[in-house]
């Protein structure tokens, strides 16, 4: 049984008029008669009645008209979703993301491909800047969020903003009423800081350009995400250097403060692998870049 034979057969069972099913599917009539001959042989039975060149279904061919239709149209739908794959509107996106991402850039990537992909299944992950560029590397992530800079060649990226530092106080803390402030007024202050365990290049970063400012902190807590750390500073353990996009925050309890220095911002960046051949990746990138 072929998909061609039934199809046939459908247009023959809507018209039972084996010319005018012809001419619709755009066949002869002898062809179209062959077909038909060919299907009940491979079924086994007769699937019309032929009484004065008049056509009717047999029971045995209402059964299998039914059948039909379904089996039609799932292989239309088959057919479409391959067509749809290919360029991209189905198949699988997987998303790496550092946790500063987590605010402003990955809900707006999210909400690319929910409102122009809705047929590409999204899995999310947090991952430091260093597990993603592996995983991208290995075809184990298809996209990154992550911080610049990265010295790895088959890896592309794209900025997507540029984030200063903002030091993040206990609301009752003598520095709160502060607009902005240096560097230097958290010399004497106890620090709670991002843990290396999670990368090493954002705390580093912070100690390096305090040391630069006239001062080593003195560091009381560490911890491997932004929220913990808010809520430290919240339990008044310390005061905190975080990279923007911050966690929202009660102004009651938490306030942020920008720094007057003039230090680098932390460029955020799409990263993806030069190898990675995901049309779903393809059309998401197209998409993003066009944003």
């Amino acid at each position: 049984m072929e998909l061609r034979q039934l199809r046939s057969f459908a247009v023959v069972a809507e018209e039972l008029n084996v010319g005018r099913a012809a001419t619709r599917l755009h066949l002869t009539q002898p062809s179209l008669s062959r077909q038909i001959a060919a299907l009940e042989r491979s079924v086994g039975v007769p699937l019309f009645t032929r009484v004065r060149r008049r056509f009717a279904l047999t029971p045995a061919g209402a059964v299998l008209l039914a059948a039909a239709h379904e089996i039609l149209r799932r292989a239309d739908e088959a057919v479409n979703d391959a067509q749809r794959a290919h360029s991209g509107e189905l198949g699988r996106l997987r998303i790496g993301f550092v946790q500063s991402a987590t605010f402003e850039a990955l809900p707006r990537v999210l909400r690319t491909v929910q409102a122009d992909l809705p047929g590409v299944c999204v899995h999310v992950d947090a991952m430091p800047t260093d597990s993603q560029l592996e995983a991208l590397t290995n075809g184990d992530l298809d996209v990154g969020l992550l911080r610049l800079p990265i010295a790895e060649p088959t890896i592309e990226t794209r900025v997507v903003s540029r984030d200063p530092l903002v030091a993040a106080l206990p609301a009752a803390h003598r520095l709160a009423g502060r607009k902005q402030l240096p560097l230097s007024a958290l010399a004497n202050e106890p620090f709670v800081m991002y843990t290396r365990a999670y990368g090493p290049s954002v705390p580093d970063a912070i100690i390096g350009y305090c040391l630069a400012a006239g001062f080593s902190p003195r560091i009381v807590q560490q911890a491997a995400d932004v929220q913990t750390i808010v809520s430290l500073v919240a339990a008044n353990l310390g005061v905190s250097l975080l990279v923007t996009p911050t966690p929202p925050t009660d102004e009651h309890t938490v306030v942020y403060r920008p720094l007057t220095d003039k230090l680098p911002p932390w460029e955020l960046a799409l990263a993806w692998s030069k190898r990675n051949e995901s049309a779903a990746l393809k059309r998401f990138l197209a998409l993003a870049t066009a944003s």
